[in-house]
């Protein structure tokens, strides 16, 4: 059986809030109203003036900039700079391009590829010297060379041996007298003199670190506690039985404010809905209504009186006009035409009728058929 949690108990509000509350909603609605009501007229302000005045006008701007500073550019590139660089690309390929590459073609390509062919002569001739002197080089390397450095080599190599004999005993001695002569008094003065020194040095500036502590660790308890009786002691005394509940009066005091103002505006809106409606409703009973009952009973009527009784019998009067004049103006050019033909007949005469010329082909009399035929041998 499911047992119902029971309802959770909202947090009481002090009496300092709901004393608060009341005359702070009430002020702050009185000086919100009118603000509010301006801020609505202006904005119904902006709105019309957007769509009446500044769309239109940004649009003719628009249109403005666009013929004034972009359309005679187009217009030069396209008519202007275009063609003038088509002709110039014309001129250059023609100047320069067809006879760069006849040049190249009929010039150039031979006289390099001659050229070529000198060059390639003369490196077959230089090869053919330097392999000779390559061949010298080889022989005088093998028979002359070689000899000569295999005994350089194995007169290096007994100097080499020789003075490393000499290098390991002079060694020997230095080491010997380096050990004797320094090595192990050094070690001795270190062993018996620097070691013992340094332990009683070390025990002294141990000794005098532990002074020094103690003389800082009681230095800075003395001043531990002096700041604390005479600066933090006052401070969280200060902070906490003064400045906490001031704080958190004027946190409440701020927190009814703003609920106080958010309160207001909205309740500021819906009466500038409702003054707004009502000036709407005033305005359209006072100058929209008796317009479109004007519109509607006065110049309505009087409109169709108009166009029944005169504009519609003057279109028509205007159309048949239109077409007595198209019918007038047709057999004038008719009648023209025929005084041209009469006059052009009388003067040259009729024209020739077009001679039929025989192709060798059957008239419609003649034309053969399943029963006859139009060859000699055949033909009755």
């Amino acid at each position: 059986m499911d047992l119902e949690k029971p309802p959770q108990r909202q947090p009481g509000e002090g009496c300092l809030t709901v004393a608060i509350r009341l005359p702070v909603r009430i002020v702050v609605l009185v000086l919100v109203v009118p603000v509010r009501m301006v801020w609505d007229a202006l904005v119904v302000g902006g709105r019309l003036l957007r769509d009446t005045v500044l769309r239109p006008v940004g649009r003719v701007l628009a249109w403005v900039a666009w013929a004034v500073f972009v359309w005679p550019w187009v217009t030069l590139w396209r008519y202007v700079l275009v063609p003038l660089g088509r002709g110039l690309a014309w001129l250059g390929r023609v100047l320069v391009v067809v006879p760069a590459v006849w040049a190249y073609r009929n010039v150039l390509t031979p006289a390099g590829r001659g050229i070529a062919w000198v060059l390639r002569a003369i490196g077959a001739g230089l090869g053919w010297v330097l392999r000779g002197i390559g061949a010298g080089l080889g022989w005088v390397y093998a028979r002359v060379l070689t000899p000569v450095g295999h005994a350089v080599l194995w007169l290096l190599k007994g100097i080499g041996y020789v003075l490393a004999v000499l290098g390991t005993g002079v060694y020997a001695v230095v080491a010997w007298l380096v050990r004797h002569l320094v090595v192990v008094p050094a070690v001795w003065l270190y062993t018996y003199v620097l070691t013992p020194v340094g332990h009683g040095i070390a025990w002294l500036a141990a000794g005098l670190m532990w002074l020094v502590r103690v003389i800082f660790t009681g230095i800075g308890a003395a001043l531990y506690w002096t700041v604390r009786l005479l600066l933090v002691l006052p401070a969280l005394t200060l902070w906490r039985w003064i400045l906490a509940p001031v704080g958190r009066v004027l946190v409440v005091v701020g927190r009814e404010i703003g609920e106080a103002l958010g309160h207001a505006w909205r309740v500021a809106g819906h009466i500038s809905l409702a003054v707004g409606r009502f000036l709407g409703t005033l305005f359209r009973w006072i100058f929209v209504e008796p317009v479109r009952w004007v519109y509607r009973t006065v110049l309505t009527p009087l409109g169709h009186f108009v166009r029944d009784t005169v504009l519609r019998p003057a279109a028509e009067a205007a159309r048949s006009v239109g077409r007595i004049t198209r019918q007038a103006l047709a057999a004038a050019r008719e009648t023209a035409r025929q005084a041209r033909a009469d006059f052009r007949r009388m003067l040259f005469g009729d024209p020739r009728e077009p001679e039929t010329i025989s192709r060798g082909e059957p008239t419609a009399g003649d034309t053969r058929t399943l029963g006859s035929s139009t060859t000699a041998l055949t033909k009755d």
